[in-house]
């Protein structure tokens, strides 16, 4: 291969090499800066294909997708002076790429960094002017939706970030103070329980009396029922004698005496001391042996 030959092809390596190095594509899920020796020459430059001057033009690019700052769990004081531990985490991604280069020179960790100092002074402000039923429960949603306005704010100016949520995944007591809450929650379910107890006694007790009570009514109307019917049974049977006596006194007379005849010796150890002449054997004396 002559000189020539071996020049050109150099020569078409070199345009080859410039050419590649002239252009650069920016996707969708990206933002990106045009950089001329250091300084920032184009802004938020849009998804697409672009040109830049090879070794004086550089290109930063940065994930404009939402990304997720985990922060760690912290210690926070309520407006009662109670300590909760927090555990939060923030939704944010690149609204301004120029702003957030210049910020945190296009550096995730650097962003996270300063994002997550300025969390944790915005939830220890929030948590600070609340009591503790209002930030477990009452105005949690208030509360997640006022840091994120305010770090939002925070962030535009300062980072070029948008910051798109915040949420409180957990609140919890610190370990040391765990078993006297639950001491003091086991000490209040128990009065609970006693009172629910001394209620379904007296509750009971009541329930006892009234059902002793209807028993002495319902047995004071069934003696009272029994009675009437027993005194018009024995009405009946007076009537019914008095008419039979009436029909023919003197055999009624001597069937009432072999009644009384056979319920007096109806025991051979029976003893009856009797004068032979009383009217108890009248029906007896013409009996031969």
């Amino acid at each position: 291969m002559s000189n020539k030959s071996t020049f050109v092809l150099i020569v078409a390596a070199v345009l080859a090499l410039v050419a590649w190095n002239s252009f650069y594509i920016v996707l969708e899920t990206e933002r990106a800066v045009l950089l001329q020796f250091g300084k920032v020459e184009k802004t938020n430059v849009q998804p697409g294909l672009h040109v830049k001057i090879p070794y004086i033009n550089q290109v930063r690019k940065f994930d404009a997708r939402l990304l997720t700052l985990d922060a760690p769990t912290q210690r926070f004081l309520t407006l009662e002076k109670k300590a909760v531990m927090v555990d939060a985490f923030a939704k944010w991604r690149v609204a301004d790429a120029d702003h957030y280069y210049t910020a945190t020179s296009g550096i995730k960790q650097v962003a996270d960094e300063r994002l997550a100092r300025r969390l944790e002074s915005g939830l220890r402000d929030q948590f600070g002017k609340r009591t503790l039923h209002e930030v477990v429960s009452g105005q949690r949603d208030e509360l997640m939706a006022d840091i994120t306005t305010s770090l939002n704010r925070m962030a535009r100016k300062e980072l070029g970030i948008e910051v798109i949520d915040v949420r409180v995944k957990s609140i919890d007591l610190p370990k040391e103070v765990n078993l006297s809450v639950f001491e003091r929650m086991s000490s209040e379910r128990a009065r609970e329980a006693r009172e629910h107890r001394a209620k379904g006694q007296e509750l009971a007790e009541g329930i006892r009396a009234d059902a002793d009570r209807q028993r002495r009514v319902l047995l004071a109307e069934a003696y009272r029922e029994a009675e009437e019917i027993r005194g018009e049974g024995d009405a009946k049977v007076t009537e019914i004698y008095a008419k039979a006596y009436g029909m023919d006194q003197e055999f009624y007379a001597f069937y009432r005496s072999l009644m009384a005849y056979r319920e007096s010796f109806a025991d051979k150890s029976d003893v009856l001391v009797l004068s032979p002449d009383s009217e108890f054997f009248k029906y007896m004396e013409n009996i031969k042996p």
